[in-house]
């Protein structure tokens, strides 16, 4: 048997046991089924009706429809619908209308938040409100929303704003694509460029360091699961949110894919880890490709953390480094869902 199979098998024999603490672990920490408005993330100060919440709150705090999600000196990741975060950013105070998977919406009601939007169904209906209009995410990307200065920015995708107080009025849409902003003054509104390098603040800077844990996260806990195999029905996998016990929030595992963040990091599906296939990779130390097999080894090519061959539990290290590195898989659990809607209210 060759050195290479023995370790693989070696980990898929040691695979089990974390999966199932991991498991249990979830089940202990009393983490809820994730649904929209889900709370994620917080960091400092921040409260759901006034009430404050803490890192502890992830996994059971919602934001019920007509509560609002508010922070001071702090921030706040909500869930939508799966691989669709909304990221709160300082003195800023978002309402929920409603936490349908068919109709998802919320109200910027003072300062900021942005969306990443990894994956959209066609049924799916995502619409952020602000004084003077309403926008529907039509496209995977990355969009901000300032109730401050009233303005909707598409760093990447595409949103249709309904300019208007009038919510239920029947306004022709603006169409606002990447690199585009618009600011809702009323109906005759037309999106204008702005300068995507230069508007990457320190909210756009956590979202994407966020989204960066998130997609390096989803790795390991898709290849817990890919490492079950289809014989054992990849461990209960169900697509949608799944408990990170090791990142201690929700991670978002696609049905297929891979999927990329607009800032780069891939989500994979265990399916996709078990086929086998390239994998495009971006981290700490930059950009690159590596060849995914069923199971191996994540390592580095060149000081590129991308190239890999991924699967089984170990991160391989960089060129530069050499050797081999820790690993451990993250966080089991389930409470996964998908679906959608689709079109203005």
């Amino acid at each position: 048997m060759s050195g290479l199979k023995s370790i693989v098998l070696l980990s898929l024999a040691t695979l089990l046991p974390p999966v199932i603490a991991q498991q249990q672990s979830a089940q202990q920490q009393g983490a809820n089924p994730a649904r929209p408005g889900s709370l994620n993330y917080v960091e400092g100060q921040a409260s759901i009706d006034g009430r404050q919440v803490t890192a502890r709150s992830v996994g059971q705090a919602e934001i019920q429809p007509g509560q609002y999600l508010a922070t001071a000196d702090g921030r706040a990741e909500m869930l939508l619908t799966p691989g669709v975060f909304l990221r709160l950013d300082k003195n800023s105070t978002v309402k929920m209308i409603k936490p349908d998977l068919t109709h998802t919406e919320v109200s910027v009601e003072q300062g900021r938040a942005e969306v990443e939007a990894d994956q959209l169904y066609p049924q799916n209906m995502i619409l952020i409100d602000q004084k003077g209009g309403q926008t529907q995410i039509l496209k995977n990307g990355l969009y901000e929303f300032n109730a401050d200065a009233n303005t909707v920015r598409t760093f990447d995708g595409k949103a249709a704003v309904y300019p208007g107080n009038d919510l239920e009025s029947k306004v022709k849409p603006v169409e606002v694509k990447g690199g585009k902003q618009i600011i809702l003054v009323g109906e005759a509104v037309k999106p204008v460029s702005f300068n995507k390098d230069r508007s990457q603040d320190d909210l756009y800077r956590w979202s994407e360091l966020r989204s960066q844990y998130l997609g390096e996260a989803n790795v390991n806990l898709a290849a817990q699961y890919a490492g079950y195999g289809p014989d054992y029905g990849y461990g209960g996998f169900a697509p949608g949110w799944a408990w990170d016990a090791g990142l201690y929030s929700y991670d978002w595992l696609p049905g297929g894919g891979p999927f990329f963040s607009p800032f780069g990091y891939g989500f994979y599906s265990p399916y996709y880890l078990y086929g086998g296939g390239f994998v495009y990779g971006r981290g700490f130390y930059g950009r690159g490709y590596g060849y995914r097999g069923g199971y191996g080894f994540r390592g580095g090519n060149g000081g590129y953390r991308g190239a890999a061959v991924a699967g089984g539990g170990f991160h391989g290290a960089t060129a530069a480094g050499g050797g081999f590195h820790g690993g451990g898989f993250q966080g089991g659990g389930g409470g996964g869902f998908h679906g959608g809607g689709g079109g203005h209210r």
